[in-house]
């Protein structure tokens, strides 16, 4: 599979790589074996770039993904994983439900300071198994996360002290790169007029669908060199799917609205005789600042399904038929958006 480097740091990673959020269970269980069949799936697809992270599972993500690599050649692939959450033992009965299914008995605490950035490597390292991370991001930090007053605190805590940790990881050779893991635009455009960061995981705001990233953050991007690496690129499933009933986008039920674009760009998708899906898996590798589109399933035959849209490319001019029904996310308000 071809590569692509992440910002300025030499560090190459394929084109496509693999999500595990759902490898923790993400709104439905996920057995053991069936986690590790979907990883060998990835594998033999050629992808050698897998993002995890301490909130996937409570844990459980990171043990899943640290086990797999842990039988492949060293150094034959990139791994990726985030900071801003502490995970803190909790009864079996006081597990919260935040959307996964028989998750480790654990909570999170927010901490985007230097200690908790260094304190959640270290436990990341003994979750793994393994000796080595190549990517750091920090995760969910943003009003779209937190609500505007909480995340002035939480944001404090990064620009404080918190990227003096990820730099000195950094410069020791302990990481290769850092950067946010976001659903939001607006804290990357903070975050990126303060510091210098190399890469940009971001969910659902540059797709087929949601632009919201065009405007300002690819510019800014271009600029200081910083990569995107882009997850959600069918929209909380809604591009995958089609408008069908129960269809979600931006992890809620989809709107009229938006049922009545995705409906539009099936139908143009159709035309071409390509499934909606295909164009929007290749849409974001078509900048110049993407290092590699994620995706994430913990069944391999959707893993599969998903590969066989990488290829062969569609052409650029497919692309301008969906113009006219793209959006970009309203401003987000004080409170927070993901809750």
């Amino acid at each position: 599979m071809k590569t692509r480097t992440i910002g300025r740091t030499g560090l190459e990673v394929t084109e496509i790589s693999f999500g595990a959020a759902a490898l923790g269970g993400l709104y439905r269980t996920c057995p053991r074996d069936q986690a590790m069949e979907t990883l060998q799936a990835a594998w033999d697809s050629g992808i050698r770039y897998f993002d995890v992270a301490p909130w996937y599972g409570f844990g459980l993500g990171e043990r899943r993904v640290g086990d797999f690599l842990r039988d492949q050649p060293e150094d034959s692939y990139v791994l990726s994983t985030k900071v801003g959450r502490l995970m803190r033992p909790v009864p079996t009965d006081k597990v919260p439900n935040y959307g996964y299914v028989d998750p480790l008995p654990f909570d999170a605490d927010y901490d985007y300071s230097y200690d908790g950035i260094m304190r959640s490597v270290e436990f990341s390292y003994a979750r793994l198994g393994l000796n080595r991370i190549d990517i750091l991001y920090v995760h969910d930090i943003g009003g779209y996360t937190h609500g505007k007053a909480l995340n002035e605190r939480y944001l404090g805590q990064l620009l404080g002290s918190g990227l003096k940790a990820l730099e000195e990881l950094k410069s020791s050779g302990a990481i290769k790169a850092y950067g946010l893991g976001v659903n939001e635009v607006p804290v990357c455009l903070d975050v990126m007029h303060a510091a210098d960061i190399d890469c940009i995981l971001m969910a659902g705001r540059y797709t087929l669908l949601d632009r919201s990233a065009v405007a300002e953050l690819l510019p800014l991007c271009e600029k200081k060199g910083t990569s995107l690496v882009v997850g959600g690129v069918f929209n909380s499933g809604i591009l995958a799917t089609g408008p069908v009933p129960g269809a979600h986008f931006d992890y809620l039920p989809a709107t009229p609205d938006i049922l009545a674009k995705v409906g539009a760009m099936e139908e143009l998708a159709r035309k071409h005789a390509v499934p909606l899906a295909q164009p929007a898996l290749q849409f974001p590798l078509r900048s110049s600042c993407v290092a590699s589109v994620l995706i994430g399933t913990a069944k391999p035959e959707s893993l599969i399904r998903n590969m066989r849209l990488v290829e062969p490319r569609l052409p650029d001019s497919l692309y301008a038929e969906f113009e006219g029904l793209t959006l970009v996310a309203p401003p987000l308000g004080d409170e927070a958006v993901r809750v």
